[in-house]
């Protein structure tokens, strides 16, 4: 599996280099463009799970046991968790976002009966993936609930409802669109949050926090370690970004609205990488100074994460209903609400006892990144080869909306 996924790696870094050498300067136009602001907002809220909110705590510890994990060693473990969700790895959206924007509609693999099965099935099993997280996560950061470590009858309740939430917000684009920008706002209150409560009513120092963070540093100089996977757990991620990136990039592209190729994967890999920065630099000075985070704090991660969830939820099953034409329109309201809620539900349960893995996902997504390629180069090369610019039918609309503003 280590041996696959760095071949995909491989793939998708080839493929970059070779996108922004022959198309860097094309401007890339979706079908339903928004301004910037807005892209990078669907970009960051639906790019990102509910492991931003809850992982770090739980993980920080583990990466500075350097004596059981030697392959740590190389550099601090903010750093560590920053490489495992900042910067590069959003390079992944970038590859895919590119892909669904300018080159599917001259190729239209994913239209192929095969491969808009297994695409949905990705789509569809990821999401799962999703609320299992926050399910799986729930035991320690609301210990008050239960015993801090078994999944109680509250728990289920919690994610189910995420669940049903997401759902009906995916009836409607407006929601997704107004959740994305919403969510985001939402994520910087809380940093602001965590920030005050260390160093504003708390006993922190100001330099202790541009202390930690500067630790992010150790990232940047040490970049390379993180191109390929350095042991299983960080495999694990790096099957997980692949996992997310087919479906990332199908949504996103949609949005872009009228930047240029390496003005896209610039602002992929910084203005995400940003708030994350911020973030797990609160997130590690807590860890430091070994701040208590039970109680409103606690509450106020558990409910940010929760609505990280739904808003990685509804977008994505926005996504795979239109694919499969199981839009809310077409089925009513109530079939359509019933049929995903049972779906996601029972997939959320079989990764509970573990008969689904996120590294098969992962994996499938790789597979399908070769058959495209093969299938390009055996039928739709010449097509490819000529394209110089986004869908005529795309800028023609975006060109209408921007002479209405």
């Amino acid at each position: 599996m280590t041996l696959w996924l760095s071949a995909g790696i491989a793939l998708t870094l080839l493929s970059i280099v070779f996108i922004v050498w022959k198309w860097g300067n094309l401007t890339m136009i979706g079908v339903t463009p928004v301004k910037t602001l807005t892209f990078v907002s669907i970009l960051f809220t639906s790019g990102l799970d509910v492991g931003l909110i809850m992982f770090p705590l739980t993980e920080f510890g583990a990466f500075a046991d350097t004596a059981t994990n030697p392959e740590y060693g190389f550099t601090n473990p903010l750093a560590i968790e920053f490489g495992f969700w900042g910067f590069f790895i959003w390079a992944f959206y970038f590859f895919t976002c590119f892909y669904f924007c300018v080159i599917e509609p001259k190729v239209r693999f994913f239209e192929i009966t095969w491969v808009r099965v297994i695409n949905n099935v990705v789509i569809i099993g990821t999401c799962a993936f999703t609320a299992f997280l926050l399910l799986k996560n729930l035991p320690w950061y609301l210990p008050s609930l239960g015993d801090g470590e078994t999944i109680v009858p509250a728990f289920y309740l919690i994610v189910f409802a995420a669940i049903a939430f997401s759902v009906y917000s995916s009836t409607d684009i407006k929601f997704v669109k107004i959740l994305s920008v919403s969510t985001t706002w939402l994520f910087i209150a809380l940093i602001g949050f965590m920030w005050g409560g260390a160093f504003l009513w708390g006993n922190g120092e100001m330099a202790d926090y541009f202390a930690a963070t500067s630790l992010l540093g150790g990232y940047f100089a040490n970049i390379q370690h993180f191109l390929f996977p350095m042991n299983g757990y960080h495999a694990f991620y790096l099957f997980w970004w692949f996992a997310w990136s087919i479906m990332i990039g199908q949504f996103t592209s949609r949005f872009v609205g009228g930047l240029k190729t390496w003005q896209v994967l610039s602002a992929m890999l910084i203005f995400p990488s940003i708030p994350i920065a911020l973030w797990f630099g609160v997130l590690y000075y807590y860890h430091e100074a070994n701040l208590d985070t039970t109680g409103i704090r606690n509450l106020a991660m558990v409910f940010v994460g929760v609505v990280f969830v739904i808003n990685s939820l509804d977008s994505l099953i926005r996504l795979y209903t239109d694919n499969l034409n199981l839009s809310s329109r077409r089925l009513g309201k109530w079939k359509y609400f019933c049929m995903n809620f049972i779906v996601l539900c029972a997939l959320t349960l079989l990764f509970k006892i573990d008969f689904l893995k996120i590294q098969w996902v992962g994996a499938l997504v790789i597979a399908l990144f070769y058959c495209c390629l093969g299938y390009i180069l055996y039928k739709k090369f010449a097509s490819v080869s000529k394209i110089d610019s986004s869908p005529k039918e795309n800028e023609l609309d975006f060109e209408k909306i921007e002479s209405m503003q």
